[in-house]
């Protein structure tokens, strides 16, 4: 792995990309403590972030930085010690449970680094599992045609045409990731958390994915934010950022 740039002081705003672009998601002052004994560990330090439309950002940095903490929060996946986050404007930093996955189901997407795919259900199901936990029994009497019709189109768009019935154990690590992607982009969300995407992959097919990510962003006006341990994916990102000791740092 590449070392990474040289860092400047630290700051807890990110860099900023050119005025005119609006924020659609943005959190502001954003800490999370965790407590081991009589010891709590700050992990994320007051950060102020944020996400702008139609971009691909990247966080990078060691592990124990905070970047795969900050994705979780933004992504309602986990609750802040202190701090707002807000989707569109509208603050969603502390929504009840219900109101918290309606917002991951049909605004967000995610794509982890173990691809948490249903060991059970052939690629084409878990595509679709987004669209049927999202939609009610009614709802989806009348457009789980519909819902197939889109699943098969974007496993066809990842290249997965010929693997729709196969089960995630017959496909390869870099098969498993392009329906994880597929799956995160079911319900049309207006942005993708990718947590260490690439992690699990050779170079080759690591660049593969993100060539998948770039193409979805350009093509469909998806938002991307990429954390990643991998420098020289981060760095194919439009914003690419360093975290260390829960903090963003400038680089020199």
């Amino acid at each position: 792995m590449s070392e990474p740039t040289k860092a400047g002081p630290s700051t807890t705003e990110a860099p900023q990309p050119e005025p005119g672009v609006d924020a659609i998601l943005e959190c502001m002052s954003l800490s999370r403590d965790f407590q081991s004994g009589e010891t709590t560990l700050h992990v994320l330090r007051s950060v102020d972030f944020k996400l702008y439309e139609g971009e691909i950002a990247s966080i990078v940095g060691s592990s124990g930085a905070g970047k795969s903490t900050l994705l979780h929060l933004l992504g309602l996946l986990d609750t802040p010690t202190e701090g707002d986050i807000l989707y569109r404007g509208r603050n969603i930093t502390r929504l009840g449970q219900e109101a918290a996955a309606k917002v991951r189901n049909r605004e967000f997407g995610f794509v982890f680094q173990s691809f948490h795919l249903l060991p059970d259900f052939t690629a084409l199901e878990n595509v679709m599992m987004p669209a049927r936990i999202g939609a009610g029994s009614m709802q989806w009497m009348r457009e789980a045609d519909k819902m197939e019709e889109r699943a098969v189109e974007l496993l066809t768009r990842v290249g997965l045409a010929e693997r729709l019935t196969h089960v995630p154990s017959r496909l390869s690590g870099g098969e498993r990731q392009r329906v994880a992607l597929a799956r995160a982009l079911m319900n049309e969300p207006a942005v993708v958390f990718c947590d260490e995407p690439t992690g699990n992959l050779d170079s080759k097919t690591a660049d593969e994915i993100f060539v998948l990510i770039d193409q979805f962003n350009k093509e469909l006006g998806k938002t991307f934010l990429i954390v990643t341990h991998d420098d020289h994916i981060a760095q194919r990102a439009q914003r690419h950022l360093h975290m260390t000791d829960g903090r963003f740092v400038e680089a020199s």
